[in-house]
């Protein structure tokens, strides 16, 4: 049996084509074809024996929506009305200006941009992207001075908008070094920002966290590190945009050591005996002290520590040092 069409939504388009339609009716089965008068439609999508969605074709005037399936040929006068395509309108581009080497996305708004031929800065061609019948994403082209935008479309040329291509913009800051690069949890370093552009900063963050800054140098921000965790990308705001985030740009959180046990607790008056330290926090040690005196000592991991115990007399406490403060001297050693 024939498939039979019952109606189709919505019952008219643009001339252009590309109106998304709906067809019902019965004997939906082994689609072949959706016509719109002689010409077949594209983006045919059958949901069921009764719908199918398809995509007009080019047209003009009122013609008829026919179904080819496996039964043959629908012969409803089910009527579709092609329509002129209005002339696109713009109301507004966001950004209105942008520098002279081009590359800023600039968003058109307004109707009827579907189906756009071309978007043009005065006399140049623009890559764009239309996203629905009333905006256009477009990438400015290079240029001088101010210029007309226009979306182009089978129903003519919009009214123009102006854009105006600066002669300069403010140059993205480049943090390029932090020093020192790590520190207590509670924050309070003072923490020396070098890189290119520093001069316009109006922030400057730690992750999230804004910190305290002042401007030395075009090359060079003084600021103190807020608290945080962890570590963390610090970027540089300006009028010219924000810093990128690399390697070069990263401040450590690091927390204060703790030391728990040594073993041996003990070794002679001339020292040089291997002391292991136990504890944690130890990642990021800077130094090992016997009382006052300083001991050479390797990392095993963030919990283990092998020192070589210096000379001394009587009992000492053993601290780890770091970035993140200096432990608790809850160990002791004594010579012998």
């Amino acid at each position: 049996m024939a498939p039979v069409v019952t109606g189709v939504t919505p019952s008219s388009g643009s001339t252009v084509g590309g109106t998304p339609v709906t067809v019902t009716g019965s004997g939906f089965v082994n689609v072949s074809a959706v016509r719109f008068g002689s010409a077949q439609a594209v983006g045919v999508n059958v949901l069921s024996t009764t719908t199918l969605t398809a995509i007009t074709p080019i047209g003009a005037g009122t013609v008829s929506v026919t179904v080819t399936a496996s039964g043959g040929t629908s012969q409803q006068l089910v009527p579709f009305t092609y329509v002129n395509a209005p002339a696109p309108v713009i109301t507004s581009l966001s950004p209105r200006e942008g520098p002279v080497a081009g590359g800023t996305t600039v968003t058109i708004t307004g109707s009827g941009l579907t189906g756009a031929t071309q978007v043009r800065f005065g006399a140049l061609s623009a890559s764009y992207t239309t996203n629905s019948s009333t905006q256009i994403t477009a990438t400015a082209p290079a240029g001088m001075g101010p210029v007309l935008v226009a979306v182009a479309t089978a129903g003519g040329v919009s009214n123009p908008l102006p854009y105006c291509y600066t002669a300069a913009s403010a140059p993205i800051p480049f943090v390029a070094g932090v020093a020192p690069g790590q520190g207590p949890l509670a924050g309070g370093t003072p923490v020396v920002v070098t890189g290119i552009g520093l001069s316009g900063a109006t922030a400057v963050r730690f992750g999230a966290v804004q910190a305290v800054f002042m401007v030395v140098t075009d090359t060079q921000l003084a600021c103190t590190a807020p608290a945080g965790a962890g570590t963390v990308d610090v970027t540089v705001v300006a009028p010219g945009g924000t810093s990128a985030t690399s390697e070069l740009a990263s401040y450590t959180y690091v927390v204060t050591p703790t030391v728990m046990t040594l073993s041996p607790a003990q070794g002679p008056a001339t020292g040089g005996n291997p002391v292991t330290v136990i504890g944690s926090g130890f990642t990021y040690a800077t130094d090992v002290h016997f009382g006052g005196a300083p001991a050479p000592f390797s990392i095993v991991s963030d919990t283990q520590i092998v020192a070589t115990a210096p000379g001394g007399a009587g009992t000492v406490g053993v601290t780890v040092g770091s970035a993140g403060g200096t432990s608790a001297p809850a160990a002791f050693y004594v010579y012998l």
